[in-house]
């Protein structure tokens, strides 16, 4: 077992095979100690989905239900996903979804574990994940759910308030990529007028990637 430090990678953590199948990279990530974060969280959420799936969503980590279930997008904010990709005409059967981190930064206050958000070290560490399961799953379409994952993905310098909804070709990632805002952040829209606006604007987003997915498919 390698040894763990506050911050290393998961790097020594992957499979030792040329190209680890979904699967392997799964089991494998239950034992990673690539950061500190794995000693407050209860288990490494990984991604979920087919393993020839043509759409990939990245969110930023697991929060507090994903955590305790262990699964991805479990909560309210991939419930309201869900919903969104119905909207949108993105099969939700036909994603795979993961996260930048995978396990759950939290602070207690109270008696509840709220949501911090990952450092870019943190990010780092846990990139080695990402990048084996792109090489597994080879998507026509990303989809980045917020800042974190778009940065995690495609560098600190882009920004989702400019280049929201765009779709990026010849990043050397997939045939298609695309940032929107993650479903969270409507969620914490104050009234139910500002939350209805964010998500027409955000199955809007889907929607322009939902066409770049038909057109990666051709």
């Amino acid at each position: 077992m390698p040894r763990a430090s506050p911050l290393i990678s998961a790097e020594d953590f992957l499979p030792d095979t040329p190209e680890p199948t979904v699967d392997e990279l799964t089991r494998a990530a239950q034992t990673c100690q690539g950061c500190e974060l794995y000693q407050q969280a209860t288990q490494t959420v990984f991604g979920e989905g087919p393993a020839d799936a043509d759409t990939l969503l990245i969110g930023e980590q697991p929060g507090d239900a994903e955590d305790r279930a262990g699964h991805p997008f479990v909560g309210p904010a991939g419930q309201l996903l869900d919903r969104a990709l119905s909207a949108a005409g993105i099969p939700r059967q036909r994603c795979y979804v993961t996260n930048a981190v995978k396990h759950f930064r939290w602070e207690l206050r109270g008696r509840r574990r709220l949501h911090v958000k990952p450092g870019m070290a943190h990010i780092h560490a846990c990139r080695p994940w990402l990048d084996a399961e792109l090489a597994a799953i080879h998507p026509q379409l990303v989809v980045c759910l917020g800042a974190v994952a778009a940065q995690a993905l495609l560098g600190a310098g882009f920004r989702i308030t400019r280049q929201r909804g765009q779709i990026l070709a010849q990043t050397g990632i997939a045939p298609a990529v695309m940032a929107t805002v993650h479903p969270s952040s409507v969620l914490r829209m104050p009234d139910d007028e500002t939350r209805r606006a964010a998500f027409e604007s955000l199955v809007a987003d889907l929607r322009v990637a939902a066409e770049a997915r038909k057109r990666a498919r051709r």
